[in-house]
């Protein structure tokens, strides 16, 4: 191939990426820089932006809410959107069933980004993609390979400075919500009392570094291995996700859960005790004071000032 077809060939896939758009208005620009920030007295309307955190197995035939929410925040019909199915065993067949669904949706653009070597990582037209596209989608499978191929990477860290700006609308579900944190749950039992074994602990992408991550919540039983979590690290924020269930944590402080089950919260910041250092890996732990949320379809969350707001109270209240 002479170097003029390569640069055709290059410019097409271009344009298939990045078709023309409009110049942002100063608005888009100040809304697309929205970071966390304590709140007032009452809990702000939703952003527009959000980190989706999916507990696994959403609804992908029926009436699809959290992807058809995810979708909205990407851009809706001007959506661009980048499906990254590298936690998978089978990615191009996990990529593919995304890219369908968007597709039919009326996404503008869609890529499935195949990536299975870091080198990929490097690659300048995945780079422009991300840092071009509305929103990163990234599937399931298996989180320590996700990291593995992501972690520490200009791509990645891309993505999660677009992310943490509200610049795009980033989702991760059942392994793509596991590395949202700096600590992640690399894997464990269930079932058991809180133990040390219980949990196997690594590094995440830490996208959200404050918290912990654990999905499948109640479907897989695994209370008991996100509180051995957090009695080892007492300075995050637990967060277990349901099945076909979304933690939305938007840029004006707050999480909202949609979907049909239920996040739970584990909040140790009052722990008065726990005596995680001073027994075996196997032996039984107890914990003192370690408070407890559950919250439901639009329930939401103060991030700052770790309180909850449920939706019946605020609707009673109106």
């Amino acid at each position: 191939m002479n170097n003029s077809s390569v640069h055709t060939s290059v410019m097409k896939l271009w344009e298939r990426w990045f078709p023309t758009a409009p110049v942002p208005s100063t608005f888009d620009v100040v809304a697309s820089q929205v970071d966390f920030q304590p709140l007032g007295e009452n809990m702000p309307q939703s952003t527009k932006t959000a980190i989706m955190v999916i507990g696994g197995a959403e609804d992908k035939i029926h009436g699809k809410e959290i992807l058809h929410n995810f979708f909205g925040r990407s851009g809706a019909a001007e959506a661009r959107i980048a499906i990254i199915p590298s936690a998978s065993r089978e990615p191009a067949i996990i990529g593919e069933r995304y890219l369908t669904i968007f597709g039919e949706m009326g996404a503008k653009g869609i890529e499935v980004l195949d990536i299975r070597d870091r080198e990929q990582c490097n690659d300048a037209l995945m780079q422009s993609y991300v840092e071009n596209c509305t929103g990163v989608f990234m599937t399931g499978g298996d989180q320590l390979r996700l990291c593995g191929l992501l972690a520490d990477t200009p791509l990645m860290r891309t993505v999660q400075q677009r992310a943490q700006k509200g610049e795009i609308t980033l989702a991760g579900t059942s392994a793509g919500a596991a590395v949202m944190g700096h600590y992640m749950i690399a894997g464990g039992g269930s079932g058991e009392s809180p133990n040390r074994s219980l949990v196997d602990m690594t590094t995440g992408l830490g996208i959200i570094p404050e918290v912990i991550v654990d999905q499948h919540f109640h479907n897989r039983n695994r209370m008991a291995r996100l509180m051995s979590a957090i009695a080892a690290y007492p300075d995050r924020l637990g967060i277990g996700i349901d099945e076909d269930t979304c933690t939305l944590f938007e840029g004006d402080g707050t999480l909202q859960v949609i979907g049909k089950g239920t996040v739970t919260i584990l909040d140790p910041a009052e722990l008065s005790y726990t005596n995680q250092e001073k027994v075996g890996a196997t032996d039984p732990l107890s914990i003192g004071n370690l408070r407890l949320h559950i919250l439901s379809h639009s329930d939401r969350y103060d991030l700052r000032k770790r309180v909850p707001s449920f939706a019946a109270y605020r609707m009673a209240q109106e």
